[in-house]
């Protein structure tokens, strides 16, 4: 039996390894089969192929047969594939649940005290971070909105105010319901004008002629500014560079008034 790499790595989707992968597809040719049989269809070492099956039978992929040899029978990849989400749905919850158990348990409490003991101790000039790729980036601006208290200001660009709308509303939302002043400066255009009517009532949003850049600044000393111009880069190499400093926050929070001042 011949089986393609790029076909076995679909396979690996149901959550298996490679020769997982080969034996049973190997099986689901055959229908039923003996270990040795299908060591030598899928090309997996003999040495290897029972705990392989074992391991199979073990996530609901195949049955063993009564009998010797022990035989083996593949089950409709229908039902794996329910098998398989039926179980990633119980991990996912069983996750969920000991997460959420955690929010008001001692342990959370004793280690928010650590950090704020921990962050105590360190030099403000200490505090800063490089976040690479656009979903870490994302998630650190996300906290940031969470945390703000009297201000955020942010400087997208085109596609950037899309992205963040996408994934920064509701924070954005729950912040200006808490009285913090959102102002979001982004280059409007046709492609993403329908942005900034989604943004009505949560923050004041006004066209960038002429000028882009990518930052966001919170409480005038909160500050992420991201280093590459997101036309130029894939997501995943996106870098920003977080700081926490007033003298610095302060001095692009005043640039960007000028210029806010300047646009419509």
């Amino acid at each position: 039996m011949i089986v393609t790499q790029e076909f076995i790595k679909k396979i690996k989707d149901f959550g298996l390894n490679s020769y997982e992968a080969k034996l049973w597809t190997a099986l689901l040719s055959r229908g039923v089969s003996t270990a040795g049989e299908l060591s030598d269809i899928a090309n997996v070492p003999r040495s290897r192929t029972y705990d392989v099956l074992e391991s199979l039978e073990k996530k609901g992929f195949i049955i063993s047969k009564i009998g010797k040899p022990i035989k083996y029978l593949a089950l409709p990849p229908s039902e794996v594939l329910e098998r398989v989400k039926k179980k990633i749905n119980d991990d996912s919850n069983l996750k969920l649940n000991s997460i959420n158990e955690l929010k008001g348990s001692d342990v959370l409490e004793e280690l928010s005290l650590l950090h704020s003991q921990g962050i105590e101790m360190v030099d403000s000039t200490e505090i800063t971070g490089r976040f690479k790729g656009r979903d870490n980036l994302y998630d650190h601006l996300d906290l940031m909105i969470r945390g703000a208290e009297k201000e955020i200001i942010l400087c997208t660009t085109e596609q950037g105010i899309i992205r963040k709308h996408d994934f920064f509303k509701k924070s954005l939302a729950k912040a200006a319901k808490r009285g913090v002043k959102i102002k979001i400066l982004a280059p409007l255009t046709k492609t993403n004008k329908h942005i900034a009517k989604e943004f009505k009532g949560i923050a004041e949003i006004r066209h960038a002629k002429n000028f882009k850049a990518r930052f966001m600044v919170v409480d005038r000393n909160n500050l992420m500014f991201m280093l590459i111009d997101d036309e130029a880069v894939h997501s995943s190499y996106d870098v920003g560079i977080w700081v926490n400093t007033e003298l610095f926050a302060q001095a692009l929070n005043s640039m960007f008034e000028l210029v806010w001042k300047s646009m419509k």
